[in-house]
């Protein structure tokens, strides 16, 4: 029995390690964020194990009935969307769970969209906070308010209909001068990366309208 936490492309569908295919062919079930989703690239790899849903609305639910088929010696494979189970994604409980019981979990190498943002930012990178998405509302300005004072690269998830609005809200806080580095669309065929500072950036987006999903990386302090 074990689990295994499988991470799957960002966007190029050719992002999948050997391993990864292997195992999501190997194992007995998957569990996935989204199954219409990811049926695309089981398809894509002919790979035909079964597949039930695994999401933030149901994993508090669905836990003890995954815990109780690994203990009946099932080899279970989580993924998400697309990239790394458990960051920014559903992952965490299970895994919590399944380690109180004693079962074997392995997380697989592979895609997520925060280190290769990161690594062409052009920022520091020995040291960095990722902080995933802003909260939504409550406690949004004072988040930014304790970011905005570490003295190590910050990493952020937007989606295009938020950008603007966190831009806004970043440049007093942070100050327009600070410099930033925006990645959209990672691995796809409309991949591109802004750089400059976050005054310049709110420029840019106001007169660019934001298509995709973003990578904010805020230089330090």
């Amino acid at each position: 029995m074990a689990l295994y936490l499988v991470p799957t492309p960002i966007g190029n569908l050719e992002d999948m390690t050997f391993r990864a295919v292997t195992l999501l062919k190997e194992a007995d079930l998957i569990l996935a964020e989204d199954t219409r989703t990811s049926a695309v690239l089981l398809q894509h790899y002919g790979i035909s194990t079964p597949m039930q849903s695994f999401h933030m609305h149901n994993e508090h639910s669905k836990v003890k009935g995954v815990v109780e088929k690994l203990n009946a010696e099932q080899t279970i494979a989580l993924i998400s969307d697309a990239g790394t189970p458990g960051i920014s994604d559903p992952g965490f409980l299970l895994v919590r769970e399944a380690l109180q019981h004693e079962i074997h979990v392995e997380c697989l190498p592979g895609a997520t969209a925060l280190i290769p943002a990161l690594v062409q930012s052009g920022l520091p990178s020995d040291r960095f906070f990722f902080q995933g998405f802003l909260p939504p509302k409550k406690g949004r300005q004072k988040k930014m308010e304790e970011l905005a004072q570490l003295a190590v690269t910050v990493v952020f998830y937007e989606s295009p209909h938020k950008l603007l609005k966190t831009l806004d809200q970043m440049e007093p806080i942070f100050g327009g001068d600070r410099k930033v580095s925006i990645s959209r669309e990672l691995t796809k065929k409309f991949e591109d990366t802004f750089r400059g500072s976050l005054s310049e950036a709110q420029e840019f987006y106001t007169q660019q309208a934001p298509k995709g999903e973003f990578v904010l990386c805020i230089a330090p302090q």
